[in-house]
């Protein structure tokens, strides 16, 4: 019997099958967008006049109480100025279901006052539908843990930057009402000295601070202040205004197309004229 060899030469190779070779990608390009509105934080003292300010804008105004301002301030707002304040705004999620509402075609300008508030209310909503890590329920933002409080409002309070982006670029312009605080700026060359801040989170870390993230969102952060003049180690003034649309010692502050401080008589427009030229009508 003749002796077999085994074959082991490597089995014939299979075409691959054809396959359509994977889309081309066109990087597209587009005219920079008109109509969009500008996203504005207006902050400074109680009552020197930033829900006043913010009725003015470009009318109709749709108009968030969450301060209760306005009933008191009724009398006092200037003639002709067209207000929509916003029904049943009780909690965070009513914010929310409002900006996502329908209604919103006439509204030229959108006002929150204030965010300080909107903050209170991101944080009760926060601990309302944020369990701890362990799966209980919390009753202050502390009893998540060290710092872990901060990233969860920090992340509530985000969605609602996200829902004011939608109206911006629906044409509308937003107004967030901040009241003030004083913060150490720190120095890394020489000493550290205190300015005016948006009353918002701010941890010493600068991690999950909704106030460095509204600076950043917005395209204009104005100080609006009183004109005061130190003599002696004594303050005067005599109650005029100016609100700081850029950076200065004193207060934090920014603006896109603003680049001198303002004038603030009572009921003055103008700085909504220097930022809206004629639209501002």
């Amino acid at each position: 019997m003749a002796n077999s060899t085994a074959n082991t030469s490597p089995p014939p190779r299979q075409a691959a099958p054809n396959r359509p070779a994977p889309p081309v990608l066109t990087v597209a390009f587009a005219p920079i967008a008109e109509g969009t509105g500008h996203s504005i934080v207006a902050f400074g003292p109680g009552g020197i006049g930033k829900t006043t300010l913010a009725v003015t804008a470009p009318g109709p105004v749709a108009f968030f109480d969450l301060d209760g301002s306005l009933p008191r301030l009724r009398d006092q707002l200037p003639e002709g100025v067209d207000i929509r304040p916003v029904e049943g705004i009780i909690s965070w999620a009513d914010i929310r279901k409002a900006l996502h509402a329908d209604g919103w075609d006439e509204i030229r300008t959108l006002v929150i006052d204030s965010a300080t508030k909107a903050e209170e209310l991101a944080v009760a909503h926060t601990l309302a539908t944020v369990p701890h890590e362990k799966g209980h329920r919390v009753d202050r933002i502390e009893g998540y843990g060290f710092g872990k409080g901060f990233s969860h409002v920090y992340e509530t309070f985000l969605t609602l930057l996200g829902d004011l982006d939608t109206h911006t670029r629906a044409g509308r312009h937003v107004i967030l009402i901040c009241h003030d605080c004083t913060a150490k700026v720190p120095n890394p060359v020489e000493e550290d000295w205190l300015r005016y801040e948006p009353r918002l989170q701010s941890p010493s870390s600068g991690k999950a601070s909704i106030r460095l993230r509204v600076r950043e969102w917005a395209d204009h952060l104005l100080f609006v202040g009183y004109d005061v003049t130190v003599k002696d180690g004594k303050g005067k003034g005599s109650g005029t205004r100016t609100i700081y649309p850029n950076e200065l010692p004193f207060c934090m502050a920014k603006s896109r197309t603003l680049s001198e401080p303002i004038p603030f008589p009572k009921h003055d427009t103008t700085l909504w004229t220097r930022l809206f030229g004629a639209s501002a009508e």
